[in-house]
């Protein structure tokens, strides 16, 4: 067996930075009333992580970029009759890199609803003034019913699988989210994970806040 690192820092800082921030989402949503402040404060953490990682997916380490886990149907076939690639094992095999792709999709449409939706109470996104009044109904309907519904499907599907790949598979998908290593049959392209990348990474990160602060604030400005 080779150990070799698969996952950057960034990569990983992003994994759980996310998780902890749909969580507190998720919570924050269905409780309600003054914890919508807080609601707010993750929504714009996610919309923050979520364009660092389609940033990251073009300029990060060698398996988070998208090239490197998008398939196509006969790689799909072949993993899902037991013919997998030693590339299918390092990073995102193909049908976890279609978990991962609904995820960021439906989070991408769960931010985007956030920002032009209304309870109709105190707590209302800053985009809301620029569509129409139909267009903020919409969005908030679907993003209190659908939109939720759907985050939460895909949320117990990635636990379902990462339970199945740990107590049935044997394969320590969670270790090697922490550590960045992966344990493999043969070695593959191991990913750049040094200070600079890290450095770059850093630098990108802050430049989606400003972008998402810079969105959040036209919210706010009086014309």
């Amino acid at each position: 067996m080779h150990a070799v690192r698969i996952w950057d820092l960034p990569t990983r800082v992003f994994h759980w930075s996310l998780t902890v921030c749909v969580v507190g989402l998720l919570i924050t949503g269905t409780v309600g009333g003054g914890w919508l402040e807080w609601h707010l404060r993750f929504g714009y953490s996610v919309m923050t992580l979520l364009l660092f990682r389609l940033a990251w997916g073009f300029v990060g380490g060698h398996w988070s970029r998208f090239g490197n886990f998008v398939y196509g149907p006969a790689s799909l076939r072949s993993y899902l009759g037991g013919r997998a690639q030693v590339e299918h094992m390092a990073g995102h095999n193909p049908l976890g890199a279609l978990a991962v792709f609904a995820l960021l999709l439906a989070l991408l449409a769960q931010v985007g609803s956030g920002l032009i939706s209304d309870d109709e109470i105190a707590t209302f996104g800053p985009l809301v003034r620029f569509v129409s009044g139909d267009t903020v109904s919409a969005a908030t309907a679907y993003h209190k019913n659908v939109g939720k519904l759907l985050i939460l499907s895909l949320v117990g599907i990635h636990l379902m699988a990462i339970a199945v790949y740990t107590f049935v598979k044997r394969q320590a998908l969670t270790r090697a989210m922490v550590t960045g290593d992966k344990m493999l049959a043969a070695p593959v392209t191991p990913v750049r994970d040094t200070v600079s990348t890290r450095i770059l990474a850093l630098g990108i990160l802050l430049a989606c806040a400003l972008l998402v602060r810079w969105v959040v604030g036209l919210g706010q400005v009086v014309f």
